[in-house]
């Protein structure tokens, strides 16, 4: 049976938590490879939403099996938050037979009060790159500084204590330079105590549990978060995330071998978004990026903050189908585009070298995009379950994308809904390998 890889192909707020509900319909586990409580995704079921920032979309799956991997780094007073907040809306985590649908990685490393901190005192200097202040990047810097904090700690207070004094030994001088005083280690573990005990039974050996559902044959799905643009290698450096979001990210995340992997799949906006600091050769300055902004409700799921929003970047695209090497796209969003006169999508840049249509990536700040125009439609989309049924000039413009990019579309999204969506192929039944 498959196991596929969900990557977003932008700067992130692809879409990614319907698509991946509508996948986990016939998974057996969803495992979440990378980024921490940065990163939400917005589901809406039955006429509500709900937003989860470290949970798997596939919770809303009563058969399926969440796993949060090593990759992760996770803030354990948010993780109880939207535990409390699935048993409110009658999620449950538990299935029937009793066993737990929630599992958590104790290898995923803990997200700490200093690290809330330090990111936030951060982002006040002129270094701010526009991070969500959620402590995800300095914990990551632990963990790569070899001083950080693994949920396993948690079943072990000595050591948790030690490893929680160390860091902040670490952290002080810079604390202090950025203006605050250090939190004391008590304060720390007070302040993470309350937590401790929701999460211990949880942790689990994360990547023997993935690597056991793919001998068994079980159908899985490794969810990324961000978006490709993002990545720390690949992205738009230094405006990126702390972690891997493009499909690489999943086989160290999860800790599954590139063999295991059928199929990695890019969602994809029909136009383009971005939030915080960095290039974007794209963005729209005027009504028409203010209308797609109102009418896609882009604001951050995580901070409320108004994304940046612009036409759709097919070099950018490209780029994203080569470095996650993807087998097919979900684009999300055409709906949005309903109303507008005139859709324009980037082919290529100008630059100082010359024209393109690759993606400059040290260039991006001195590029011109090079775009190429579509009529507007006026038509309705959310009723589509067929390609037949798109207007015709909404169907120019995925065709147009498809070729540009090389890669086939599987599934087209005209809404917000769960059943609001065409889909081309099921990479469950029909793989595209």
């Amino acid at each position: 049976m498959p196991a596929i890889v969900i990557v977003g192909a932008q700067w992130g707020d692809e879409g990614k938590g319907k698509i991946v509900d509508i996948y986990t319909e016939r998974a057996d586990m969803v495992v979440r490879f990378g980024g921490g409580p940065n990163a939400g995704h917005t589901l809406v079921v039955g006429g509500e939403k709900l937003v989860v920032r470290l949970v798997p979309s596939g919770i809303l799956r009563a058969d399926t099996t969440c796993v949060l991997a090593q990759g992760m780094v996770i803030d354990p007073r948010s993780l109880v938050t939207e535990l409390d907040e699935l048993e409110r809306r009658g999620i449950r985590t538990v299935d029937s037979a009793g066993e737990r649908r929630l599992l958590v990685s104790d290898r995923a490393h803990v997200i700490l009060p200093y690290h809330v901190l330090v990111d936030g005192l951060r982002e006040k200097g002129k270094g701010a790159i526009g991070t969500t202040k959620r402590g995800v990047g300095p914990c990551y810097e632990d963990k790569v500084a070899r001083r950080g904090v693994p949920l396993g700690a948690f079943r072990d207070p000595a050591r948790l204590r030690e490893l929680v004094t160390r860091a902040i030994e670490a952290w002080t001088p810079i604390i202090r330079d950025l203006g605050e005083a250090p939190p004391s280690v008590d304060e720390t573990l007070a302040a993470v105590e309350p937590s401790r005990a929701r999460i211990l039974p949880l942790l689990v050996d994360s990547q023997a549990l993935v690597e056991r559902a793919v001998r068994e044959g079980k159908k899985i799905v490794l969810e990324g978060a961000q978006g490709t643009l993002l990545d720390v290698d690949h992205g738009t450096y230094p405006f990126v995330t702390s972690s891997t979001p493009t499909a690489g990210g999943a086989c160290v995340g999860a800790g599954v071998g590139p063999t295991r992997i059928d199929e990695v799949v890019g969602l994809v906006k029909a136009y383009t978004t971005r939030v915080g600091g960095g290039p974007f050769p794209t963005e729209l300055h005027d009504d028409v990026g203010e209308r797609i902004r109102k009418v896609g409700a882009e604001f951050g799921s995580v901070t409320g903050r108004p994304r940046r929003t612009g036409w759709l970047d097919l070099p950018a695209l490209r780029y994203a189908v080569r470095v996650n090497g993807l087998d097919a796209l979900a684009i999300t969003k055409l709906d949005v585009l309903t109303g507008l006169d005139e859709v324009k999508v980037c082919v290529a840049y100008d630059t100082p070298r010359g024209r393109t249509r690759d993606l400059p990536m040290d260039e991006l700040d001195h590029v011109t995009p090079v775009y190429e125009s579509f009529p507007g439609w006026k038509q309705d989309l959310a009723g589509a379950r067929t390609m037949a049924e798109l207007p015709a000039e909404a169907r120019s413009y995925l065709e147009l994308v498809e070729r540009e990019a090389g890669c086939p579309f599987i599934l087209v999204s005209v809404g917000p809904a769960r059943d609001e969506t065409i889909v081309l192929r099921d990479p469950f039944t029909t793989p595209g390998r």
